[in-house]
């Protein structure tokens, strides 16, 4: 079947949700389900593919942050996470302003990212999917060499620093911009459990979302929403997909168990009665970190 690349697609039911969540995950060449794709859930459907330092607005100050944050953690980092990448990763998994963008193999994690906020249940949400596989063909060739070296479709941080050492040294590999998917290192649980991808351009100021559009690489967007986000957000929570899963430890559990006893009966009557402007009723969970 023939798709429309970058195409937006609105689903209204779960069995919508469900086919077009894996579609064109078939491989004839393997004859299995194998997917290219990683998936971005947003709470909003207005929202960007900007990073946490597109927002900082001063994309200058990353080798600053980055400098700071290498000097003052260096007492609890094992000595194997001395690359440029993975401290990259490991700044960007604490929350400090980087390039990277929090993607998933897992369409149901990115599901997940997508519902998280049941404050935010009056807004459509959308969930990206980019073919990683697709965006090897625009990398520059010391990358490309690695990528055919490994037999791999995707980077760790030990592949990428065969071939550059620096952010700077990145910008320098080729003239046009590129995107670059790569694999944090098993940090902890919660990289593990979430499936975790990063993405990453050569050029920090560039949106990928904005670069995709002149490229050869399928992606698509799928609007998920709001009148169908307690049911998925339900469904995921029977799937063992939530809080106490993706986000190991007590805080993660406690989120999951005010959402579980969480009576919407009661918020429904609310909203009748509630002047406009009343606050929500309770605070957001935590959500993606980008």
């Amino acid at each position: 079947m023939h798709h429309q690349q970058g195409e937006t697609i609105e689903i209204q039911t779960w069995a919508e949700l469900q086919e077009v969540l894996y579609r064109d995950s078939w491989n004839d060449q393997l004859q299995r389900f194998r997917s290219g794709y990683v998936y971005r859930g947003l709470e909003d459907k207005s929202y960007e593919l900007t990073s946490t330092l597109n927002r900082l607005g001063e994309s200058h100050l990353e080798k600053h942050l980055l400098r700071n944050f290498r000097k003052y953690s260096h007492k609890q980092i094992r000595s194997e996470y001395n690359s440029i990448w993975n401290w990259l990763a490991l700044a960007q998994h604490h929350g400090l302003p980087t390039r990277l963008l929090d993607w998933t193999y897992s369409p149901y994690v990115a599901l997940h990212f997508t519902t998280a906020d049941f404050n935010r249940y009056d807004e459509d949400g959308m969930i990206w999917a980019v073919n990683y596989v697709d965006t090897q063909a625009h990398l520059p060739d010391q990358l490309s060499l690695i990528i055919e070296e490994e037999g791999s479709h995707i980077f760790t941080a030990e592949m990428l620093e065969r071939a550059v050492d620096s952010l700077t040294g990145l910008s320098h590999l080729k003239k046009d911009d590129f995107a670059i998917f790569f694999e944090p290192p098993s940090i902890d649980d919660r990289i593990v459990n979430q499936y975790a991808v990063f993405s990453m351009m050569s050029n920090p100021n560039r949106l990928l979302s904005d670069w995709l559009r002149n490229r050869q690489v399928r992606y698509f967007k799928i609007i998920i929403p709001s009148h169908l986000k307690w049911e998925i957000r339900d469904k995921l929570d029977q799937s063992n997909i939530n809080e106490r899963v993706l986000f190991p430890g007590l805080d993660g559990l406690a989120t999951w168990l005010k959402r579980h006893y969480r009576d919407v009966r009661l918020e429904q009557g609310q909203k009748r009665d509630e002047p406009q402007g009343s606050p929500p009723a309770s605070p957001a969970p935590p959500s993606q970190s980008s």
